[in-house]
């Protein structure tokens, strides 16, 4: 068993300049588990003068790790993804007790970050710069050339969120580091301590000392002093649409990649196989409670095989089991806070009062909000509108092709959407249609396979996401002029 360093009262350490250290201040965080409120350990509580050296160390160390020849950058992730699946059950277990992720997408999620370091370290090899010719433009001749290759930025601050503290945290680690960029990631409170242990494992991997440090502490205090800091030359932001629109407003002249909120629809066609919609809609809607950017918020189907399709997801809802994360066949987990299930009682409660129909669902004990099921949902409720991030599937029924297209373009979001229908024709037309970064044709709406592109548009984010495209948003291309001098 690999050890991240904390003290005798369970306090976490950050991982400083190549050391891990408490904060001066003895400042701490609590970190207790949304499954039943036990206590789980600390993080330190950081200063703004202790966010200034993490800072500094990681500006020195990227002079040295942007020379390190591309080849080793790649061997450290090649040994992150070993060491991931060494200790793969460790780290699981400790996502389950942190964030209530049930014990099999734990595991499944640590297991997809060691094939992302993989992929990752292959891509990186793989690009190539170029060459351009100044006789392809007007008015130059054959002696002058441009050799374009890629630069790092330098250091790039790293936000990630409670729901895959791991993967999305290594999602912004791997791809800068490969770059030859250093890294200051900052985790969220409740997720904090799974991702100290992915930093450990980066650190056993041989990351030099530096190249990739850890920031902890309230955001009230430390927040947007990190996102300012002139040190930082790019931030990689997964989170909520408030948080990302605050942070695209104070961080003047920085470039930014984001992952915001999503309100991803399923547009249900008449000629769709419904057996495989409902199958694909209840699997992306309530795995680990629907705490996901990606899930399916919002049903839309056609009328003519309305009642078909929700007597088919209420047979499926009803069969989801809900209770102990650490139980494979568990599906429905306690949400991460109570404020999270207060939310989604306050949907719930604004449909029903609304005329909604409760099909399913609608109880709450403690955390967990039972899996909920809500037919008749019509615009003026704000579950058609909100994002829960809860177990809660809202079922809109509309007249034609149209008005499905209408309602889904609606939304403040664009990340996602799903279009369920055996005629490809009508697929691609309503694909181009729809304003989303992504559409995915009889499926449910879903991150990756990794290499994918992924993105936002509107209030979902900003910039693309995927290997290649990260490696590339956290590079620079740099162009070298060559003129000949003709003394033939």
């Amino acid at each position: 068993m690999f050890q991240v360093i904390r003290d005798k009262d369970n306090c976490y350490y950050n991982s400083v300049d190549g050391s891990w250290k408490p904060s001066r201040t003895g400042k701490t965080i609590k970190i207790f588990s949304p499954i039943d409120g036990q206590f789980i350990g600390m993080v330190p509580s950081m200063t703004t003068e202790e966010v200034d050296e993490v800072m500094a160390s990681a500006k020195a160390a990227q002079k040295t790790w942007k020379e390190t020849p591309l080849i080793e950058r790649a061997k450290v992730l090649n040994q992150a993804a070993f060491l991931l699946r060494e200790h793969k059950e460790e780290i699981a277990k400790v996502l389950v007790r942190e964030i209530a992720k049930d014990i099999k997408s734990s595991i499944a999620e640590v297991e997809r970050t060691a094939d992302f370091l993989l992929f990752t370290a292959d891509a990186a090899k793989q690009m190539k710069g170029e060459m351009l010719q100044a006789d392809a433009f007007p008015g130059y001749g054959t002696n002058k050339m441009s050799f374009i290759s890629r630069e790092p930025l330098g250091t790039v601050l790293a936000i990630s969120p409670f729901n895959y503290p791991v993967n999305l945290s290594t999602s912004k680690i791997a791809p800068a580091l490969v770059g030859g960029n250093t890294v200051v990631l900052k985790p969220p409170t409740q997720g904090s301590i799974s991702t100290l242990h992915l930093v450990r494992i980066f650190e056993m991997a041989g990351v030099p000392k530096g190249v990739l440090n850890t920031v902890t502490g309230r955001g009230s205090e430390i927040g947007d002093y990190v996102v300012t800091h002139k040190d930082v030359d790019f931030i990689n932001f997964t989170g909520s649409t408030e948080i990302g629109q605050h942070l695209a407003s104070i961080s003047t002249m920085k470039p930014l990649l984001m992952e915001l909120g999503g309100k991803d629809a399923a547009i249900v066609l008449d000629d769709a196989d419904l057996d495989w919609a409902a199958s694909n809609i209840v699997s992306g809607a309530f795995s680990y409670s629907g705490q996901r950017c990606t899930a399916v918020k919002r049903v839309l189907v056609d009328e003519k095989v309305g009642d078909t399709l929700v007597e088919k997801i209420k047979e499926k809802v009803d069969k989801l089991v809900v209770g102990d994360p650490f139980d494979e066949k568990t599906v429905i987990v306690p949400l991460i806070s109570s404020a999270s299930a207060d939310f989604v009682e306050e949907l719930i409660k604004d449909a029903l009062d609304k005329g909604g129909k409760l099909l399913a669902g609608g109880k709450r004990e403690g955390n967990t909000i039972y899996p909920t099921l809500i037919d008749h949902v019509t615009e003026e409720m704000r579950l058609a509108w909100e994002e829960p991030f809860g177990p809660v599937l809202p079922i809109i029924r509309v007249k034609d092709i149209d008005e499905a297209i209408r309602i889904a373009n609606e939304s403040e979001y664009g990340l996602q959407s799903s279009v369920f229908t055996k005629n490809i024709d009508k697929a691609f037309g309503i694909a181009r249609r729809l304003e989303v970064g992504t559409v995915q044709i009889n499926n449910k709406t879903e991150r990756g396979p990794d290499h994918f592109p992924f993105l936002g548009v509107k209030s979902s984010g900003m910039g693309t996401q995927g290997i290649r495209y990260s490696i590339e948003a956290m590079t620079r291309p740099k162009a070298t002029v060559l003129n000949l001098i003709d003394h033939i």
